[in-house]
């Protein structure tokens, strides 16, 4: 299993939509990047789990978890001449963007960029990096660990102030 966080600016597309969804299940078209991509259609598998990232908003932060449900296919957002993700260049038979569906987890409180920097075990975390762009990262093993038994611990002084 692999780890990863996936940004979405929640005005496009939030946790909360994820929920709503049918299955609680989605498509995550749209990603131009290809480095992004090749995450995507190289090495994402189903049950990876995902840090859903909320981007581009008042608290950009980790809202929600959610898993690869699975693999990459042809984004058909490419094919469509209306959308704005529709690439001239993309044929059928030679499609040049991928995408996986997600499946939410759980919705989480946000964990904001501020509390991340705050631990150092997360400073190498690429969503951290200076300059850092892209819209899905790879997560260390031991970076999930730590967000997830620490951050998102219920008894956690963190996780006790969301139950208040």
């Amino acid at each position: 299993m692999r780890y990863w966080l996936m940004k979405s600016e929640p005005d496009e597309f939030s946790i909360d939509d994820l929920a709503r969804a049918a299955r609680q299940t989605a498509p995550w078209f749209g990603v131009r990047n290809y480095q992004s991509r090749n995450f995507m259609r190289d090495e994402m598998h189903p049950g990876d789990r995902v840090f859903f990232y909320h981007s581009s908003c008042a608290e950009p932060g980790i809202a929600g978890i959610a898993e690869v449900a699975s693999q990459a296919y042809p984004d058909a957002t490419q094919f469509d001449r209306r959308s704005p993700y529709f690439d001239p260049k993309a044929t059928r038979e030679a499609p040049r963007w991928f995408n996986v569906d997600v499946k939410l987890v759980r919705r989480t409180r946000v964990i904001g960029l501020a509390e991340l920097r705050r631990h150092a075990g997360l400073a190498a975390m690429r969503v951290l990096a200076r300059g850092n762009r892209l819209s899905i990262t790879p997560v260390e093993r031991e970076e999930w660990a730590f967000i997830t038994r620490t951050l998102l611990r219920p008894d956690s002084p963190a996780g006790a102030a969301r139950k208040a």
